[in-house]
């Protein structure tokens, strides 16, 4: 399973712990750690989730784009 390196690289350039993010998302930081490392597939509410989490597309989350910005609506 792929390493979901972006979620990783935001919540540390926002000064962030697993601990806040998990509970943002609703989840334990295990959850969320699992997350990070590849461990455990990001299920879509929760990309979805995060995108707006961070202000971003889940397509940068995914490394589809290098394009931080999200899509305008």
């Amino acid at each position: 399973m792929k390493q979901y390196w972006r979620i990783r690289e935001l919540r540390e350039d926002s000064d962030l712990t697993q601990a806040q993010v998990a509970h943002a998302l609703n989840c334990s930081q295990q959850v969320y750690s699992n997350y990070e490392l590849g461990q455990r597939s990001i299920p879509p509410e929760i990309l979805i989730a995060l995108a707006k989490f961070y202000h971003t597309s889940v397509d940068y989350l995914l490394g589809l784009t290098n394009t931080k910005a999200p899509y305008p609506k």
